[in-house]
């Protein structure tokens, strides 16, 4: 019997996500130059996708927060142009992370925290705990930690109010 479901997309391979990390390592200098910022590009691979931080050569210097914005937007803006431009060059889509200043590094440290609280008032109550509306990086945090934790989560709603539902297993 043959089933009439596409292909599932096939794993990217660490060739092409060195490739796209080099791309959006190019196109994210020639950002920082225009707007006469200065910063390393660290690039590496976590959990089959290329993931770029951009970091302050100077430990003192904060001029790169504002890359990351209030409440993580122009990062999030800035991650999705930069997926725009690798998959210009190369007519594939792109699931590049990237983090600017360790904002999303901070973040997550955050929503773990929130997602460990409200797993615990689920297991003591046996009743689902919905969260606050959240962006998909923020998310993909919680239903990364809620499912460590052996209980399942949902996402519910719509932008920009969609949400997770920790429910008990």
């Amino acid at each position: 019997m043959t089933s009439s479901l596409p292909d599932a997309p096939a794993e990217p391979t660490t060739s092409r996500l060195e490739e796209e990390g080099e791309i959006a390592a190019d196109y994210l200098e020639e950002l920082l130059d225009i707007a006469d910022l200065d910063g390393d590009i660290d690039i590496d691979i976590d959990h089959g996708r290329a993931a770029l931080e951009i970091l302050s050569e100077d430990p003192k210097d904060t001029s790169l927060r504002r890359l990351a914005g209030r409440d993580g937007e122009v990062v999030d803006a800035l991650q999705e142009l930069t997926r725009l431009a690798v998959q210009t060059k190369t007519g594939e889509r792109s699931r590049l992370m990237l983090d600017v200043a360790g904002y999303r590094a901070g973040r997550r440290a955050e929503l773990v925290t929130v997602a460990e609280e409200a797993i615990g008032r689920v297991r003591e109550s046996g009743v689902s705990v919905a969260l606050a509306a959240m962006n998909p990086f923020e998310r993909k945090v919680v239903h990364d930690t809620v499912a460590a934790a052996g209980l399942t989560s949902d996402s519910d709603g719509v932008e920009p109010n969609r949400h997770v539902v920790i429910r008990p297993s």
